[in-house]
């Protein structure tokens, strides 16, 4: 028994420490998992589509782990709202350790590290958002102080390490429901772009197991919390076929969970083919069934073969019970060689979302701060601004729900064509496309709903088989907004879209094209909006 003075004392102490940490950002959780606890389908369909933070907790200066370190600005609860408001359900937070870790035995993170960890975490866990947190740069060979090396010879100095981490994390966020997963490391692998090698993926299959372990074993919601395992360098075929991948027994699990359920996840990283998605310079900028210039197109890596990486983890792993997250894809900006290129990036995001959701699978786009050449950005850190509409839209209409696209076909009522209905043309969807009579004022209109006001993302689909640009005024409710041009698509049967961003009224709008040249509009096939 605490005696009376020594009470009033422990009383006062909490409640200033938890002043202290409301203020700080730091706010406590309740211990009790009062959520219902989702299944595999479930959880992955309640993720939604993903986001990562990235080049922020990760980013380090001679081993130092500092969000600004590679020149992003310090994260703020503004730009995780800009975030949420655009559609992602989950964000993962990449972090590095490095030098913020002490001596052994206990190697004690850093607590102001920690501290600034656990504020960003909230920042999105306390808007009701999925969290992913990891391990992130301290298994690579090429970051300063990394120590999580697979193929190293210190294997049980870099086990005890390991363990204390992962102890320390999952103690300080044991009362954070499902919501928060925890994901053992990142791209773990012995720096070869090859086949996987021995000891290194034992190794790695035992980072895993003491992950599993150490993390069930910390209390509170940890017991039953869904945790994220990659395979060597999270490389599909690596995980899924016979190269030695082992999935952790979970032994110290909650035994309220079903019996037949799991609670282990497996990641998986999608970057193909990597002359579109990654490699610097302006050879390869299209993809898809869509592209037009074979030469500018890679010879492989089409969505053809995608859904064939995607299906791999579903023959794998879904059909066992254990969930798939690709948490990391997407491409770099090339437009500044391919002033399309933007369109190409927009069709592998939403394929990639499309193919995983078909697969059973959750998403997580990469993001690493860089808006221009070579960036993998969708916002601007520094304003919270949206920088690529056209990407964030078509990933929105491929997962549905909240923020998703709705399509209005131009032939259907209550679209109004000022021509013809036809279908002449290949390629079109629905049961034909608005001609426009070639005149001024010879307008395509639609009318749309949107369940609140804001900021909607228009995608026009169209045809222009001759090479002459056909300019219009977008009106929404009557005012004019936009005078978007429709460039020549080399044929009418080659239809691609365009990207265009409006404030929607809550409830029905009308959506107009008015062309302004006596050439008339494009072949309007259809009009897909993503409304906020």
């Amino acid at each position: 028994m605490v005696p009376t003075a020594r009470k009033i004392r422990a009383i006062l102490l909490a409640c200033m420490l938890s002043a202290a940490l409301s203020v700080s950002g730091l706010t406590t959780h309740a211990s009790a998992d009062t959520t219902t606890q989702l299944n595999a389908s479930q959880i992955v369909a309640d993720m939604g589509v993903g986001w990562n933070l990235g080049n922020q907790l990760e980013a380090n200066v001679d081993g130092y782990p500092s969000e600004t370190a590679w020149g992003n600005p310090t994260v703020t609860q503004a730009l995780i709202d800009k975030v949420k408001s655009t559609g992602f359900n989950t964000i993962r937070i990449p972090v590095s350790y490095l030098r913020h870790i002490g001596a052994g035995p206990d190697y004690t993170i850093n607590p102001s590290w920690l501290n600034r960890i656990q504020e960003v975490v909230n920042y999105a866990y306390n808007r009701g958002m999925y969290v992913v947190l990891n391990i992130h740069g301290d298994g690579y060979k090429t970051i300063p102080y990394a120590w999580l090396i697979c193929d190293s010879s210190n294997q049980t100095e870099i086990k005890a390490k390991y363990q204390k981490i992962w102890q320390q994390l999952a103690s300080r966020f044991q009362n954070y429901d499902q919501r928060l997963i925890f994901e053992s490391m990142n791209e773990e692998f012995d720096g070869q772009y090859g086949n996987p090698t021995q000891p290194c993926y034992s190794n790695i299959n035992s980072y895993n197991q003491i992950f599993v372990d150490t993390t069930r074993r910390a209390g509170g919601n940890n017991s039953s919390r869904w945790l994220l395992v990659p395979g060597w360098n999270t490389n599909i075929d690596y995980t899924t076929g016979n190269y030695g991948f082992v999935i952790p027994t979970d032994n110290y699990r909650s035994p309220s969970i079903p019996s037949n359920e799991q609670r282990i996840m497996i990641s998986v990283h999608y970057y193909a083919p990597w002359d579109f998605v990654g490699e610097e310079n302006g050879t390869i900028t299209q993809w898809g069934p869509a592209a037009t210039n074979p030469s500018r197109t890679s010879t492989w890596g089409q969505d053809d073969y995608m859904d064939s990486q995607l299906k791999k983890t579903y023959d794998s792993f879904v059909v066992r019970g254990y969930p798939v997250v690709v948490g990391e894809y997407g491409s770099i900006d090339k437009s500044s060689f391919d002033s399309s290129n933007n369109r190409y990036r927009a069709d592998f995001a939403h394929t990639m979302v499309a193919t995983a959701k078909k697969y059973g699978a959750a998403t997580i786009y990469w993001d690493n701060g860089v808006n221009g050449q070579y960036g993998f950005g969708l916002f601007n850190r520094s304003t919270n601004a949206v920088t690529q509409p056209g990407i964030i839209g078509p990933i929105m209409s491929a997962i549905g729900g909240p923020g998703s696209a709705t399509r209005y076909e131009a032939e259907a009522s209550p679209a109004v064509c000022t021509g013809t209905i036809d279908s002449n043309w290949s390629g079109y969807s629905g049961t034909g496309f608005c001609n426009g009579t070639n005149a001024v004022g010879a307008y395509a209109q639609f009318t749309v709903n949107a369940s609140t006001a804001g900021t909607a993302t228009l995608l026009v689909r169209f045809a222009n088989g001759v090479a002459t640009t056909r300019p219009a005024s977008l009106l929404v409710n009557g005012s004019a907004v936009q005078t978007p041009s429709f460039e020549g698509t080399g044929a009418w049967s080659t239809w691609v879209t365009k990207t265009l961003t409006v404030t929607l009224n809550a409830g029905g709008n009308t959506v107009r094209l008015n062309p302004t040249t006596a050439s008339g509009l494009p072949n309007i096939d259809y009009l897909e909006v993503t409304t906020p």
